[in-house]
């Protein structure tokens, strides 16, 4: 995977859990975003970087919803070494039987695919 191919939104990294939501609507399969860079297991507590309450609970609410989307067939997720202690995370969008893009509100539902 070429870093071309990484599809990145204009705003600063990390993402929204509704940014995350409205690439994966549109992405065609094997399109690949990268949601965050750093140490996700460290980052989402209070001590791990000087990453404010409210960024931390958007960071929280981003990976559990690609966490979510992953156990429900959507994306793969998957996660690229970029230096000591910092990791790019990535979401690969999957292949769909009927190439229709996926409703925003079914992305953001708690519901089974």
């Amino acid at each position: 995977m070429s870093p071309s191919s990484i599809h990145r939104f204009p705003a600063p990294l990390p993402i929204t859990e509704i940014a995350f939501c409205s690439w994966l609507s549109q992405a065609e399969p094997g399109d690949v975003l990268e949601y965050y860079r750093g140490f996700l297991g460290v980052d989402l507590t209070p001590f791990g970087n000087s990453m404010g309450f409210k960024p931390r609970a958007e960071l929280a609410r981003t990976s559990a919803r690609a966490y979510d989307l992953a156990e429900r067939g959507f994306v793969h997720l998957v996660q690229r070494r970029v230096g000591p202690d910092t990791f790019a995370y990535l979401a690969i969008a999957r292949p769909r039987t009927d190439r229709t893009p996926v409703p925003f509100e079914t992305l953001m539902s708690e519901e089974a695919a």
